[in-house]
């Protein structure tokens, strides 16, 4: 299951929830061919069993444009790996293959 990011307040009680799980957000904006093909699949990892440990977080760029300049998104789709509460890594790009690599990296 995604949960989707409002403001900055529900991005850290977010990252604060998860405790010492790995957290992934991407970063994404309607108006995003790339964040529109890459979306979906997102959705399909956080529904994977293999994944069940893993917290999915989307965050739009334009509604929640607090988390966005904080985290310093200059392109979308953007996805952050996080694990209790720090940033580990990242990258641009709608990739799942990328994506699905960093999963198997972190989890």
């Amino acid at each position: 299951m995604v949960k989707y990011i409002e403001n900055q307040d529900g991005f850290d009680q977010a990252l604060k929830d998860a405790g010492d799980k790995l957290v992934v957000v991407d970063f994404t904006a309607t108006w995003c061919p790339p964040c529109r093909s890459i979306g979906p699949k997102f959705e399909g990892h956080s529904e994977n069993p293999e994944f069940s440990s893993v917290v999915f977080l989307k965050v739009d760029v334009d509604e929640a444009s607090d988390v966005s300049e904080n985290c310093k998104i200059g392109s979308m789709p953007t996805f952050h790996f996080y694990k209790n509460g720090k940033k580990i890594d990242e990258f641009s790009g709608a990739d799942e293959d990328k994506l699905l690599k960093k999963l198997h990296q972190h989890k």
